[in-house]
């Protein structure tokens, strides 16, 4: 089956001015363009960016200039959120508070108008139209109960789609949303990727047409897992609420997020110098919005590991396409100078298990040992599974070498069924170091 080139280069195409393909110079020009836009306004209505651009040009020649720009941070968010605003707050719609998991202190809030939330449900409206079609019935797993929410606004961007849109909000009992989905003959699936495994792994009798993981990392396992489990294509969505909810969402190739690159531009630097690396390099995910009036950010930093993939896409366009997001920078730990662990690594060597569901990861230093705690949640938690969790593990050459010698003790405690979050927050590794 030929793979239908993905439908956000002509949306992109349309909003641009531009007729036919997209084309690439054009679409660079019309960002240039943009980004001064961004940065005039900025620099006009925000006080925080009035003090942070100061000594930043205030006119750009071309895109790459961005490197002389500074960074927008989660703190920056969090200390000074309505000092970032570029309108009046009479004229904000939405307003979203983000505790973060893992952290204390004031939380993030981000800020909407009107327009900007319309933004977001044009590109639902046609990332979705990649795996959904007029009359599907789509269920979605994320929050939709109030005006504005993530779950409503992919509910009004499916409705324009002329699809049948299920506002369920996170899954509370399995059971109960896998009746939904018998009941409502449901083609397409919108969640969480863990409880989507969840749900997979409960009732291995459906058989859906798509579903799209969206607000966490998900492994290479855990996709693999459902896909076998519903015999259905499953896809990746990058996305956050700095971002305005959506970023970039697979093609049917799915190898690589096309992005929104007509509201945003993204860039990858290397989370050490603040340099950018080469295309095809790992490093942090830093965008700019180009076309938000409310809260606009400047190379906001979001903590994700990826690369561009290099080249044009099989499925034709050139838009340019993120990774799959390999991991986020606070969910590394180093034990030692040779011992990493990560969260990406765990989930890929885990999730690759029958049954399992979920899991919290608890790293503990005391005094020059390390332990590693795990919370598994199973269908079933029988006593095979912690032995079969210690042998999965040790399929990473750096585990089993820190296990074997002692540098890392492992303790796994089953719980059977899941335990479910109150908030699609991401699932974090815990880090207790006393001495720190």
């Amino acid at each position: 089956m030929s793979i239908q080139i993905t439908p956000l280069d002509h949306w992109i195409s349309k909003k641009i001015g531009q007729s036919g393909r997209l084309n690439r110079a054009i679409l660079e020009e019309y960002q240039l363009a943009k980004l001064q836009e961004t940065l005039t306004l900025a620099r006009r209505k925000s006080p925080f960016y009035q003090k942070l651009l100061a000594n930043s040009p205030v006119e750009i020649k071309k895109i790459s200039d961005l490197e002389k720009f500074p960074f927008t941070t989660a703190r920056d968010i969090r200390d000074q959120g309505l000092q970032l605003l570029c309108v009046s707050q009479d004229e904000i719609e939405r307003v979203v508070t983000l505790d973060t998991s893992g952290t204390t202190g004031v939380p993030k809030r981000l800020y909407f108008t009107r327009e900007d939330q319309e933004l977001t449900v044009d590109f639902f409206n046609i990332g979705m139209s990649t795996f959904t079609k007029p009359g599907d019935t789509a269920l979605i797993l994320l929050p939709g109960d109030r005006p504005g929410s993530v779950g409503d606004l992919l509910a009004i961007g499916l409705k324009r789609l002329g699809a049948n849109p299920i506002k369920h909000g996170i899954v509370r009992d399995f059971q109960e949303t896998l009746e939904i989905i018998r009941s409502e003959k449901v083609d397409v699936l919108v969640g969480i990727p863990t409880q989507v495994l969840g749900l997979a792994r409960y009732g291995r009798e459906f058989h859906l047409k798509s579903v799209l993981l969206s607000t966490d990392h998900a492994a290479p396992a855990l996709r693999t897992a459902i896909e076998n489990a519903w015999d259905c294509k499953v896809y990746d969505h990058y996305g956050m609420t700095e971002m305005g909810l959506g970023g970039g969402v697979e093609c049917q190739d799915r190898y690589g997020m096309h992005l929104r690159e007509a509201d945003l531009i993204f860039e990858v630097i290397n989370p050490d110098t603040g340099e950018l690396v080469e295309d095809g390099e790992m490093g942090e995910v830093v965008f700019t919005t180009l076309t938000r009036k409310g809260m606009p950010l400047i190379r906001y930093r979001t903590g994700d590991l990826s690369r561009f993939i290099q080249g044009r896409c099989t499925c034709g366009s050139d838009i340019k396409r993120l990774d799959r997001i390999n991991c986020r920078l606070d969910n590394i730990l180093r034990i030692n100078d040779h011992i990493t662990l990560t969260l990406a690594e765990l989930d890929n060597l885990l999730f690759s298990i029958e049954g399992v569901i979920n899991y919290d990861a608890e790293l503990v230093r005391e005094n020059r040992s390390f332990n590693l705690n795990l919370r598994v949640s199973a269908v079933d938690a029988n006593d095979h599974l912690g032995k079969i969790i210690e042998q999965q593990l040790k399929l990473s050459p750096v585990i089993k070498d820190a296990l074997d010698n002692g540098k890392l003790f492992l303790q796994v405690n089953i719980t059977q069924g899941c335990i479910l979050p109150s908030s699609p927050v991401k699932r974090t590794f815990v880090k207790k170091f006393p001495d720190e």
